[in-house]
């Protein structure tokens, strides 16, 4: 991320991270404060291949996808807020607590995830998380990230 830049690409996005379709789960990110927080968008599409099965005739997100879209928008934020390290950490997510499932992600939606540290030791990272839909919060959820191995 260049100084002052508060967006990303989806390329720019795929630079930080090793997901890819169909598990990258962030197509852009819309505002980066380093150290701070970051609001990412995922498009929901019902070209999605977890449509098929979940559930057909009335299909619906799976929540731990938008815990892991969460998760990735968390990893972009670790990155950008330590752009020097070198090898490049590849984060993990190992813990989620208070998941709340508050509204359903349907084909068309457009989630919106908000990400902010709660806290950062030892290389671990602590998160608040927030995906909403159109201002309705579909889920919220504390998150844990932590580094093992390299990205790069």
């Amino acid at each position: 991320m260049n100084d002052g830049a508060r967006t990303l690409s989806v390329a720019q996005i795929m630079e930080l991270l090793p997901q890819r379709y169909p598990f990258l789960l962030i197509d852009k990110v819309i505002d980066c404060v380093p150290g701070k927080s970051v609001t990412a968008i995922k498009n929901v599409s019902i070209n999605e291949p977890y449509f098929q099965g979940h559930f057909p005739g009335n299909p619906v997100m799976p929540g731990v996808l938008i815990i892991e879209s969460m998760a990735q928008a968390g990893g972009v934020l670790s990155h950008v807020s330590n752009p020097d390290l070198e090898p490049r950490p590849l984060y993990y997510l190992v813990g989620v607590d208070g998941a709340r499932f508050r509204r359903p992600v349907a084909p068309g939606d457009q989630l919106r995830v908000h990400v902010e540290i709660d806290k950062v030791r030892r290389g671990m990272w602590w998160y608040r998380c927030e995906a909403s839909v159109e201002g309705q919060i579909a889920v919220t959820a504390k998150i844990l990230c932590a580094p093992g191995g390299n990205a790069s």
